[in-house]
């Protein structure tokens, strides 16, 4: 059984390794002379196209549509989560950690899709990206970040941090909560899922991979209208919902 599980996860990482090659002569040579909408198409087709490869199975539960100009704040299980959230919804521009922008070939295709780098221990690199993700939510664009600032175990959330909901707040963009959760008929809370501790990125791959009937739900939960609100008691209540959704 070990030894068909590792067929099987070998076979699986030869698709992703060709995907991801596929994703790359995109971005170098179809990306430049396409529209934004035509650009959201093939981040949609291949993200979704990612999951396929890995065998991980995506079902979204929406309720309502998403508007324009609306900041996205979902929980942080793995890495995988930009690709579950990018094959529902390919408009969301990530906020995501500089650490992610090292990663080999996998960051340099996050940033060209339009992801915002944030060094975290920097109060001043902070700011520069509330500043940033605020004229983005102006313009219209999706806007969509982790606020637990690194990913955990899913069951029980860890703390929100209130500081980039405040581009949300500053412009008065609504805020559309998001509930990750991976699970297998065994499991409610999938571990092969889980990116945590000294996990690297090669082991999480190859969990991912090798597991069998993965599968990823995404919930859409109503949208808050952030007016006259404080950004902690904000990040207090997308925690509160999104917690709720998990557990049901």
């Amino acid at each position: 059984m070990r030894a068909l599980r590792g067929l099987l996860a070998l076979a699986r990482l030869l698709r992703v390794a060709a995907h991801l090659l596929v994703g790359l002569a995109v971005l170098v040579l179809v990306f430049p002379r396409r529209s934004a909408v035509q650009r959201q198409w093939h981040i949609q087709r291949w993200s979704a196209g990612l999951l396929r490869c890995l065998g991980v199975e995506l079902r979204v539960q929406q309720q309502g549509a998403v508007p324009s100009g609306v900041l996205l704040v979902c929980n942080h299980v793995s890495w995988l989560d930009i690709a579950c959230v990018h094959a529902a919804l390919p408009q969301a521009r990530f906020v995501s950690k500089a650490d992610v922008r090292r990663w080999p070939l996998l960051g340099w295709m996050v940033a060209a899709a339009g992801t915002l780098f944030i060094e975290r221990e920097s109060k001043r690199d902070a700011l520069r990206v509330v500043h940033h993700c605020a004229e983005a939510l102006r313009r219209g664009d999706t806007v969509a970040l982790f606020p637990e600032g690194t990913t955990g175990p899913g069951p029980e959330l860890l703390p929100f941090h209130a500081n980039l909901l405040q581009a949300a707040v500053s412009v008065d963009a609504p805020l559309q909560p998001l509930a990750l959760r991976y699970h297998s008929a065994e499991e409610r809370f999938a571990a092969a899922a889980q990116f945590v501790g000294d996990t690297t990125l090669v082991q999480s791959m190859w969990r991912i991979a090798a597991a069998r009937g993965l599968q990823a739900e995404l919930k859409l939960l109503p949208a808050i209208d952030t007016q006259a609100m404080e950004r902690r008691a904000l990040a207090a209540l997308v925690r509160e919902r999104i917690q709720a959704a998990l557990r049901v």
